[in-house]
């Protein structure tokens, strides 16, 4: 199988601190695939790096059959590599719809308003608040916006990062049920998450990420079956 994001030896970091020291990963059509790792792992660092926001010192960044190594960020988006990223990043002072129709900018432009139905299917609340400001909105409702924002560009892979950030436990249950359905609806997705028990109920595969080396890849069940890994890496 072909994979559809390949990352291989990716090493770099910031001024001379060296925060990513050779990074294997990919992820494959149709899979979701968790990116866990402690505060500091190198987990940010990895999705800047792949979505062309911060140079990488060395290695490469394959993406459906492109090489995006050290391209620009608009390039990785015009690809349908798409990032929602962490802490929301929504446009407070412009409505849900400004927000949403952002989304589009650079890629699906001329299919915006089918998208638009697409995004209010999954997400309903969206569609109640379509004139809200995004500022007045709730944490979830916000993080229900960027990843709406997201899928308005037509992802061939998205990239969540910490989609559970600062949400009630009520709400961290209900993202993550959407987060499955977006998985079960064949869209790609990489799952950067601190949330370690939730996303490894959904994901296919994971990757645990230590003082930024990949410690651990595999199944699920490999990691949750393992003692030592368990407590090293996961602190369960």
């Amino acid at each position: 199988m072909t994979a559809l994001l390949e990352i291989k030896g990716l090493r770099g970091g910031y001024g001379r601190v060296e925060v990513l020291r050779g990074v294997d990963l990919q992820v494959n059509a149709g899979e979701m695939v968790a990116l866990l790792g402690s505060n500091g792992a190198g987990k940010s660092t990895l999705n800047k790096m792949v979505c062309g926001l911060c140079p990488a010192w060395s290695g490469s960044v394959r993406f459906d059959g492109q090489d995006l190594s050290g391209a620009h960020y608009r390039e990785v988006v015009k690809a349908g590599l798409i990032q929602v990223p962490e802490g929301r990043k929504v446009f407070p002072n412009l409505s849900v719809l400004e927000n949403l129709e952002l989304g589009s900018f650079t890629r699906a432009r001329e299919r915006r308003a089918s998208n638009l139905e697409k995004v209010f299917g999954i997400f309903p609340r969206l569609r109640e608040r379509i004139r809200q400001n995004a500022g007045t909105m709730s944490g979830g409702e916000q993080q229900m916006l960027a990843i709406g924002r997201g899928l308005m560009a037509e992802p061939v892979l998205l990239i969540l990062d910490e989609p559970s950030l600062g949400l009630s436990p009520l709400l961290v249950e209900e993202m993550f049920t959407l987060i499955r359905r977006l998985r079960d609806d064949g869209l790609a997705v990489l799952l950067v998450e601190q949330n370690v028990g939730q996303s490894l109920e959904i994901a296919d595969r994971a990757y645990v990420l230590e003082n930024g080396s990949v410690r651990f890849s595999g199944a699920p069940d490999e990691l949750l079956g393992s003692d030592e890994l368990r407590r090293a890496y996961l602190g369960l």
